[in-house]
């Protein structure tokens, strides 16, 4: 129930908690707005639809990802150990998004196969994170790429079994971890200076 006037934080952590009870196919604005206690009027004010609301609680629950990688971006250390912390990072988000919240990490994996502009904005973020690593690496002298946009695509693509969700089925195996590290100490032998 709310206090006053309604807002967009309100519905979103209500739409949150209803995705999770219900799911993304079943969930409905109607179902937030009882949550509330409002009319799905003062929803539909906030967000025009209901795929809108489920972009606007994916690109919330994106935000958060950003967030967590942004020690790794801030940080002054080596080019390598800074990429490896951000992959880290990457994959230690997604995977326990998958693992401790599976509803929500389902109606992510339910824009992912619609195409949404909102995971489009998310993967180019993290190739421009990417890029931005790389191409201090290869100002410091510490990495070599002859184009660090291209190398940054090529990174996250290399990378995608342990972020994307189409591969999140594969995250709880026990050689998950030693996976990721052999993947990192290939990527890193390749950006090395000769």
């Amino acid at each position: 129930m709310t206090d006053g006037i309604l807002t967009a934080d309100q519905i979103l952590t209500a739409a949150q908690d209803v995705l999770r009870r219900y799911g993304p196919a079943k969930a409905t604005v109607v179902d937030v707005a009882r949550a509330l206690g409002v009319s799905h009027g003062s929803v539909y004010r906030h967000f025009p639809s209901k795929a809108a609301l489920r972009e606007a609680v994916t690109q919330r629950w994106l935000d958060e990802t950003h967030a967590e990688l942004a020690a790794a971006m801030a940080s002054d250390v080596p080019a390598d150990v800074r990429l490896r912390s951000w992959l880290a990072a990457l994959f230690g988000n997604k995977r326990a998004k998958a693992l401790k919240d599976p509803e929500l990490f389902a109606t992510y994996v339910t824009l992912v196969n619609e195409a949404s502009e909102v995971v489009d904005r998310h993967v180019a973020s993290l190739i421009e994170d990417l890029g931005q690593i790389i191409a201090a690496g290869v100002a410091r002298g510490e990495m070599v790429a002859a184009d660090p946009a291209a190398t940054a695509r090529a990174v996250l693509h290399a990378t995608s079994v342990f972020h994307n969700p189409a591969h999140c089925a594969t995250w709880s195996r026990p050689e998950i971890e030693d996976d990721f590290t052999a993947v990192c100490d290939l990527i890193l032998l390749g950006l090395k200076p000769r």
